[in-house]
C-alpha cells in the first residue's frame, strides 16, 4: 500500500517518516513553507536515534499525484479545523479503475478529538479513527521533532464507527514495523474519547504555558472532572487511566533532543507557528457540545475554548496568561452558573 500523508505536520511527518524509513512508500501533503521546505531540503525527522532526512514525494493536492491508485491509504493529520476542506478536496480525487477516493479508498483520522470520525463518514465509504499516543512536535518547516523511544508512538486503531476488518489489520502491521504498537480494537472511540480528556489540557498549556506547578495541575484536575461528568452524563464510554497505564507502560519515554525542544502539545505549536486557528472547538468544544446536550454546565471549558480561539486569532505567544490570571477567570466563570 502507498501512504499518502494529508498534513505532514508533528503527527503526520512522524507517522510518514517512520513509515517509509521502514520501507513503505510514502507521499506527504503539505502547503506553504512547510512544504516548500519539504521539497527543498526533504523531511527532517529528529528522533533519538539522530536526524534522519527522508526525501519523498511532496505534494499540495490531488491533482499533482494524478489518478490515484487503487492501493493508496489516505491518513488525515490536518487539524480537526481543517478536516472539512481536506476531505472535500481529497474525497473526489479519481481512483485507477473508476470511481473516487470516497468510494474506494481507506481514510484514516490520525487525529485529536472525536469530530473527524463523524466528518469523514459523511464522504468517505471506509473511515478507520486512531487514538493517537505520539508525542512530537512542529514549529520549524521542514522540521519534525518526535521523542519517544523505544516506541515512537502507540496508535490504537478501529473501523468508524465501531469494527475491525483485513484493512485495517494491513494498515496497523505496517506501522508494527515502523516503530509503533498499533493495536486493533473494535471500538476506538473508547480510546479516542479517553484521549479526549487528556487533550482538556492543551488549551491551558497554549495560554498559560506547561502544566506543571499545583496550581495549573489542580486547574487541569477541574477542567478534565468536568469533561468527564459530561462524559458520563453523554453515556458515553472511555478507556479508564488504569487501563491506559497497563496498556502503555513505559513503552514510551521521552529523550532530549539535541536542538529540538518539546516546548509543549499540538495547540500550543499552533500558537508558536501563528497559524491563526486552533483546534480547541474539537477539544474544550466538544464538551461544551455535549455540556449543552444533556443539561451539564461546563464552564471550565467554555473558558479555555474562548481563551484558546482569541490567542490564535490575535496570534498572540503561547503561555503569556499568568496561570494565577487563568485561575481567576476560571473561579469568575465557575460562579456565574451557580
Amino acid at each position: 500500500m502507498r501512504y499518502i500523508i494529508i498534513g505532514a505536520g508533528a503527527v503526520g511527518g512522524t507517522v510518514g517518516g517512520r513509515l517509509a524509513e521502514a520501507g513503505q512508500e510514502v507521499v506527504l501533503v503539505a502547503r506553504g513553507a512547510h512544504g516548500a521546505a519539504l521539497r527543498d531540503a526533504g523531511l527532517r525527522l529528529r528522533v533519538p536515534e539522530g536526524e534522519l532526512t527522508h526525501r519523498l514525494p511532496v505534494v499540495a493536492r490531488p491533482a499533482e499525484l494524478g489518478v490515484l491508485r487503487a492501493d493508496d491509504v489516505l491518513v488525515l493529520a490536518v487539524k480537526t479545523q481543517d478536516s472539512e476542506a481536506a476531505l472535500g478536496t481529497w474525497g473526489p480525487a479519481p481512483v485507477e479503475g473508476g470511481g473516487t477516493a470516497a468510494e474506494r479508498l481507506p481514510l484514516v483520522c490520525a487525529q485529536n478529538g472525536v469530530e473527524s470520525g463523524r466528518l469523514a463518514l459523511r464522504r468517505f465509504r471506509q473511515v478507520y479513527g486512531v487514538c493517537v499516543w505520539l508525542p512530537s512536535t512542529h514549529v520549524e518547516p521542514g522540521v519534525v521533532s518526535a521523542a519517544g523511544a523505544p516506541l515512537t508512538g502507540i496508535l490504537h486503531l478501529g473501523r468508524c464507527p465501531h469494527g475491525t476488518d483485513d484493512t485495517v489489520r494491513r494498515i496497523a502491521a505496517d506501522l508494527e514495523k515502523a516503530r509503533f504498537e498499533a493495536p486493533v480494537v473494535e471500538d476506538v472511540a473508547r480510546w479516542q474519547y479517553a484521549k479526549l480528556l487528556s487533550n482538556l489540557g492543551n488549551a491551558l498549556e497554549a495560554v498559560s504555558g506547561p502544566v506543571d506547578t499545583p496550581e495549573a495541575a489542580a486547574l487541569f484536575a477541574r477542567v478534565r472532572a468536568e469533561g468527564a461528568a459530561v462524559l458520563d452524563a453523554a453515556g458515553i464510554a472511555h478507556v479508564g487511566d488504569e487501563e491506559q497505564r497497563a496498556v502503555r507502560g513505559d513503552k514510551i519515554t521521552l529523550v532530549p533532543l539535541d536542538d529540538a525542544p518539546r516546548g509543549g502539545g499540538s495547540s500550543w505549536q499552533s500558537l508558536s507557528r501563528g497559524a491563526g486557528t486552533i483546534e480547541a472547538d474539537y477539544l474544550n468544544g466538544e464538551i461544551a457540545l455535549l455540556g449543552r446536550l444533556h443539561g451539564v454546565p461546563t464552564p471550565l471549558n467554555e473558558l479555555l475554548q474562548r481563551l484558546a480561539n482569541e490567542f490564535a486569532r490575535e496570534r498572540r505567544a503561547p503561555g503569556s496568561l499568568p496561570v494565577g490570571e487563568l485561575v481567576r477567570l476560571a473561579d469568575e466563570a465557575v460562579a456565574e452558573v451557580r
